[in-house]
């Protein structure tokens, strides 16, 4: 089995120097550092874990708080959740899952040695969790944004700037009478973060773009989704350029659009605002703009254990969002 002085003997260092290359501790020289690490490649040393923690007074251990809420999509919150984890193995760390819908869980965790640092997701404007977490011994970071992000660090998609890209796109093709077609209604009244952003954005570009804008809250489901088109096209029918940021509801807004005789991308332009992996799978790939929830969850990481790791002050790293045009636009009346 080969020991910590087996790899300082073959990086030509100490053992101390070699345990500061594991832990962080101390600052190394770049090319000392670069042998260390060849010889743990190379010999597949691996620190035991609990020896590991018993020295560092570390769990190596990461809680993640996941509330699976009504109203989220399953399926795209586990993309964050992969992000996380696999990026968490890469610091030599578990993942602990936590999904209560209260402050209990998230208690029990901060109040003893559970674990080393938090992430947390689904974040409220006025979200009750984080002065929990910003009294908290262990550096979080939230996915997300609160009303007031004073003091602590969050990573997340810029929504707000997502909303202003999609209308800029819709009104630079010839649209004018613009819709969004958005997160179910218990999410809005959650204040959820990234859909109150989402509409700030929108509404302000519209405002500044001269374009008429209707927001239709939208259950995930196929009748949710049937609704929410009904409504919208009784109410504004001269909507040409339509925003989907509901990824569950999406295929069945597209289906129904097209029942309506409003094919996307021929009488209809509509921009989706979801993974890219789910604006590819609809029945015409979709103009998009990406969320790129395993790259935040990487990210969200990174930051926790910079912050782990030193005195890294806290900061909000806010991804730009990139529109890809796709087979679901189309040119608006002012164009044609």
């Amino acid at each position: 089995m080969t020991t910590i002085d087996d790899v300082a003997k073959a990086a030509g260092v100490s053992a101390s120097t070699v345990s500061y290359v594991l832990s962080g501790k101390r600052t190394i020289s770049a090319p000392t550092r670069a042998r260390v690490e060849r010889a743990i490649e190379k010999l597949g040393y691996r620190p035991h874990a609990g020896a590991r923690a018993l020295a560092s007074a570390r769990t190596a251990v990461i809680a993640l708080m996941v509330p699976l809420r009504v109203g989220v999509n399953v399926p795209v919150i586990m993309q964050f959740v992969a992000g996380v984890v696999t990026r968490a193995r890469d610091f030599e760390h578990d993942v602990l899952l936590l999904t209560q819908d209260d402050v209990s869980g998230l208690d029990r965790v901060t109040s003893g040695s559970m674990v080393d640092a938090l992430v947390m997701m689904d974040i409220e404007a006025d979200d009750p969790r984080v002065p929990l977490v910003a009294a908290a011994k262990q550096p979080t970071v939230l996915i997300g944004l609160p009303q007031d992000p004073e003091g602590l660090s969050c990573v997340d998609l810029d929504f707000e700037a997502a909303g202003r890209v999609a209308v800029r796109h819709l009104v630079g093709t010839g649209h004018t009478d613009l819709a969004l077609i958005g997160s179910p209604p218990e999410v809005l009244r959650r204040h959820t973060s990234y859909a109150e952003r989402l509409m700030r954005g929108l509404r302000d570009q519209a405002a500044g773009s001269g374009a008429a804008v209707t927001v239709e809250a939208c259950d995930s489901t196929p009748s949710g989704a049937v609704q929410a088109v009904d409504t919208l096209l009784d109410t504004a029918p001269d909507t040409t350029g339509v925003i989907v940021h509901n990824e569950a509801a999406l295929p069945h807004v597209l289906a129904r659009l097209a029942e309506r005789g409003r094919v996307p991308g021929t009488d209809v332009s509509v921009v989706a605002v979801c993974p890219t992996d789910v604006a590819l799978a609809q029945r015409i790939p979709m103009t998009s703009i990406d969320l790129p929830a395993e790259d935040i969850g990487k990210v969200a990481v990174d930051m926790v254990m910079a912050r782990l790791g030193g005195d890294q002050p806290s900061e909000t790293r806010l991804l730009a969002p990139v529109l890809t045009e796709r087979a679901s636009s189309a040119p608006g009346p002012a164009a044609r």
